[in-house]
């Protein structure tokens, strides 16, 4: 897909008009410090459009971004590790977990990002869990990419697969590795 605009709408903390406006909507989630910002920058070729912090738990809004006036991108919080209180983290968890639940809101595909280096975590696994239990058609990327030395790239790419039952594609914000293929996922 070729990009030609994307800018931010607006971040919502509950029920909000965005959310029905028909538009489709490609939620992104993942882990605390996983890259999630530089993901979705990279996609879009957009260097600092998704604000990215080295502070995990920056992000406290599910943030909206019009991508050729048409779809939204949806930048979601982090979850797990924060570096902000425990009812401030729980907040945000229930958050998260509204977004993806409820059923007035309809998502055209879900992208979960993990570790490429590190692998689903056991809050990757309790998210896969909540999606499938949800039905939700989610895509894995495993960014991080430039970090696997060349022989384990297969290895992860298989534990990957094992522990969340879908194939994953390897992917680096920094040097766009995979960028076309999850684009094709995106909008298959």
């Amino acid at each position: 897909m070729n990009i030609k605009s994307a800018v931010f709408v607006k971040g919502v903390v509950g029920p909000n008009q965005i959310l029905d406006d028909g538009k489709h909507k490609v939620a992104f989630i993942g882990r605390s410090n996983v890259g999630k910002s530089s993901v979705i920058n990279s996609l879009l070729r957009k260097k600092g459009l998704v604000k990215s912090s080295s502070t995990p738990g920056k992000t406290r809004e599910i943030n909206f971004f019009l991508v050729n006036e048409d779809i939204y991108f949806v930048d979601l919080p982090g979850y797990g590790f924060a570096k902000i209180s425990m009812q401030a983290r729980e907040k945000l968890r229930n958050l998260i977990l509204w977004y993806l639940t409820s059923p007035e809101i309809e998502h055209s595909r879900i992208v979960l990002i993990v570790d490429a280096k590190i692998g689903p975590t056991k809050l990757d696994e309790e998210m896969i869990d909540v999606l499938k239990d949800y039905g939700h058609d989610f895509v894995v990327v495993a960014n991080k990419s430039d970090k696997l030395k060349r022989n384990s790239r297969i290895t992860q790419l298989k534990l990957i697969r094992e522990q969340t039952g879908k194939e994953a594609i390897l992917y680096s914000a920094k040097t766009i590795e995979g960028r076309n293929e999850v684009m094709s996922k995106i909008f298959e």
